[in-house]
């Protein structure tokens, strides 16, 4: 596996020489489809989109609606290709479809337990989002392995749970993505709301937020408005210049209205676009972009990440201008250890003592405290079986 410098390169090379940039969602659920929408707004000629899924017809139907609502704004220049009927246990058939379309970005939007919002059985009951860690596995493990098959060399995003999900590729020795999408982004823009308002500014994107923290906080921030006692790494700058602020008042200002449905996967579906367009920006027209990240690099918990396009071979970097690794690695350790994630280590993942008693208390079921590489699939099932289909209505 290319590292994601390499990777990096060769996407330059492409866009340079004006050659079809292919862009492949493998899961077309609300994630992937306001993905595809997002992607075909930007009326790009040398994007080539490929949607990977399981049902046929529904993806016909999902297609041609946004085709057509493409159509009408005038923005459809982008091509699209439906691969349809595509097993996501089978690891084979994934590697054939990759060599076949030889993508140069892959955004894994797939789910095991589709149309279900995972946090609305645990938020309430475990005030933790780590217990599902196996179920975002499960396909997830499936692609890199198919990846790694098919001597892919594919920039790849995953959208589940990337602040345990990579890391535990990554430990296992297994090929995994490069970036996750999702969390920590949905936060962002809520801060920026307050600062913006506090300060009379107009212009959003003159705010610079740098933050490093994982999925707990930003669903206590924005469901609860505050921090769950965790001094979290925060830095917000106007101009340049750093902004003065009441931290548990901008916290408090998090807790805005949103919809509890599956429009709530916009935000989802846009954090994947910042990171394909951001890279494709920085690349074409010589910039410095900075985007926030979950998992990013194998790392656990969330991170600002910098896509540098200013020299003439495009590099990319963890930003530490305001916090330094160690400072990020330990704020992270620390939050993603309240949404029931003890660590991951060796091809395995730990859940905490803490998490593990309220699952006993809450569902009468006893998870493993260790979980292998090998056990995703048995204890995923065993989740779906004794939680899952209980909790449902």
């Amino acid at each position: 596996m290319k590292n994601i410098n390499e990777k990096l390169a060769l996407l330059q090379g492409k866009i340079e020489n004006n050659s079809p940039i292919v862009i492949m969602i493998i899961g077309l659920g609300s994630v992937g489809l306001y993905l595809l929408d997002y992607l075909l707004s930007l009326s790009d000629p040398q994007l080539r989109i490929v949607v990977v899924g399981r049902n046929s017809e529904k993806m016909l139907k999902d297609v041609n609606i946004v085709k057509t609502a493409a159509t009408i704004r005038k923005q459809l220049q982008s091509k699209i290709f439906i691969k349809s009927e595509c097993d996501l246990d089978s690891i084979q058939t994934i590697s054939e479809i990759l060599k076949k379309h030889q993508p140069d970005f892959i955004i894994n939007s797939s789910r095991v337990y589709s149309g279900l919002k995972y946090g609305s059985i645990s938020w309430s009951k475990l005030r933790a989002y780590g217990v599902w860690t196996p179920l975002s596995m499960r396909y997830a493990k499936n692609i890199m392995e198919a990846y790694e098959l098919a001597d892919c060399d594919a920039i790849t995003i995953n959208t589940s749970y990337s602040d345990a999900v990579i890391p535990w590729l990554k430990s296992a020795g297994k090929a995994f993505f490069d970036f996750g999408s999702g969390n920590l982004n949905h936060l962002i823009p809520r801060m920026k709301f307050y600062i913006a308002d506090k300060m009379c500014i107009d212009n959003l994107n003159n705010i610079d937020v740098t933050l490093a923290v994982s999925h707990f906080h930003d669903v206590v921030i924005s469901k609860e408005g505050h921090a769950e006692g965790e001094n979290v790494l925060l830095d917000i700058r106007y101009q340049g210049k750093k902004c003065n602020y009441d931290t548990k008042d901008l916290l408090r200002s998090c807790m805005i209205p949103m919809p509890v449905d599956q429009k709530r996967n916009m935000m989802n579906a846009s954090s994947n676009f910042d990171i394909i367009y951001s890279i494709l920006d920085a690349i074409r027209n010589h910039k410095k972009i900075k985007f926030h990240s979950p998992g990013a690099q194998g790392e656990i918990g969330g991170y600002p990440y910098i896509i540098d396009g200013t020299k003439q071979k495009v590099t990319s970097y963890f930003d530490t201008t305001i916090f330094s690794m160690e400072e990020m690695r330990v704020a992270n350790k620390c939050s993603i250890y309240l949404d029931g994630v003890d660590r991951v280590e060796n091809g395995c993942l730990f859940y905490t003592k803490e998490l593990l008693d309220k699952v006993y208390r809450t569902f009468s079921v006893r998870l493993p405290h260790k979980i292998e590489y090998q056990a995703i699939e048995t204890v995923g099932r065993m989740i779906i079986d004794q939680i899952i289909y209980p909790n449902i209505k």
